[in-house]
C-alpha cells in the first residue's frame, strides 16, 4: 500500500488561515492594500510550492521516528530530492516575501492596524519555521529513508 503524502494538517490549516488573513488585507485601501496584494502574489506561489514538495515527506516523521522506513514511502524521496534541488530558491523566495511582510507591517502601523501588524509578524514566525524546522526535517526524512532502504545518496 502506498500511502499518499500529504501536507500535515497543522502546516496545512495554518496555511489556509494566513492565507485568508492575506486576502482580506488585499482589500484594503491604499499602501497596506498594495502591500497586501504584492505579498499575495508571493505567498500564493510560495505555498504552492511549499504543498507540492517540501512539506508533504513532513507527515512521515511520526512513522520515521518510530523506525518504520518502509518501502511504500520511497516515492517521498523523488520530493526529499527536489526539496534539496530547489532549497537556495525557497531560501531565496522567502527573503522576497520578508521583504514584503516588512512593507505590509510598516504600512499596517502607519494606518495603526494591529490586526494586520499582528499578521505579519505572524508570517515572519512561519518563514522562520520553515528554514530553521520544517525544511532541514524534510531533507533528513529523505536522508534517513535512503540510509534505512539502502537506497544510497541523494
Amino acid at each position: 500500500m502506498n500511502p499518499k503524502l500529504e501536507v500535515p494538517q497543522s502546516v496545512k490549516s495554518e496555511h489556509e488561515e494566513l492565507h485568508s488573513i492575506l486576502v482580506g488585507a488585499t482589500r484594503e485601501a491604499g499602501e497596506l492594500g498594495a502591500a497586501a496584494k504584492l505579498l499575495d502574489t508571493l505567498m500564493r506561489q510560495h505555498f504552492n510550492s511549499e504543498e507540492q514538495f517540501a512539506l508533504p515527506p513532513v507527515a512521515l516523521l511520526p512513522r520515521l521516528a518510530r523506525g518504520e522506513a518502509t518501502a511504500e514511502m520511497e516515492s517521498a524521496l523523488a520530493l526529499t530530492d527536489r526539496l534539496q534541488a530547489e532549497l537556495a530558491n525557497m531560501l531565496s523566495e522567502h527573503q522576497e516575501i520578508l521583504k514584503a511582510v516588512r512593507r505590509l507591517l510598516a504600512a499596517a502601523r502607519s494606518q495603526d492596524r494591529v490586526e494586520y501588524a499582528e499578521f505579519a509578524e505572524r508570517l515572519i514566525r512561519h518563514v522562520q519555521l520553515a528554514e530553521q524546522v520544517l525544511y532541514p526535517a524534510a531533507v533528513l526524512a529523505g536522508r534517513y529513508m535512503r540510509l534505512k532502504l539502502g537506497r544510497g545518496e541523494s
